[in-house]
């Protein structure tokens, strides 16, 4: 197994941990030291009234990129801080999520996420958004 691999399976592994991620069928599909790509396929019961991706799970995907992107180059971390900022109506078959490491310093690690369409890598995406990481001992067990 090759450290991609290795490190594609734990941010798995972190992301079936949690309930909110199992609920919106999350997936982990790329990890490398410092970026991850997530995939989401629409559901109906993500809509808000317009019937766009409710604003409330754009900023769960970006909390979401920017934490598992800091995870692979500082372990186990949480958010301090993160913004996001809509910048036109999210309608997709299926997202992508990517997130980066902008800086990782040892109190803090620095992230940004950019959601767009899994179908359109390249096109305008929906939301883009930072987040401030804190690195958390590892949790015994």
């Amino acid at each position: 197994m090759n450290d991609h691999t290795a490190l594609l399976n734990r941010i798995r592994q972190v992301s079936a941990l949690a309930p909110f991620n199992q609920w919106m069928d999350l997936r982990v599909e790329h990890a490398e030291a410092g970026q991850v790509i997530l995939r989401l396929d629409w559901r109906d019961d993500f809509a808000q009234y317009n019937g766009h991706l409710h604003a409330a799970l754009i900023g769960g995907l970006i909390d979401t990129a920017c934490g598992f992107a800091a995870g692979t180059v500082a372990g186990n971390v949480t958010a301090s801080q993160f913004s996001v900022r809509c910048l036109r109506p999210a309608v997709a078959r299926t997202f992508r999520v990517t997130g980066r490491v902008v800086k990782a310093g040892k109190r803090q690690v620095f992230a940004s996420a950019t959601l767009g369409d899994w179908d359109d890598e390249n096109g305008e995406p929906f939301a883009v958004g930072d987040a401030v990481l804190v690195p958390l001992p590892e949790r015994a067990g």
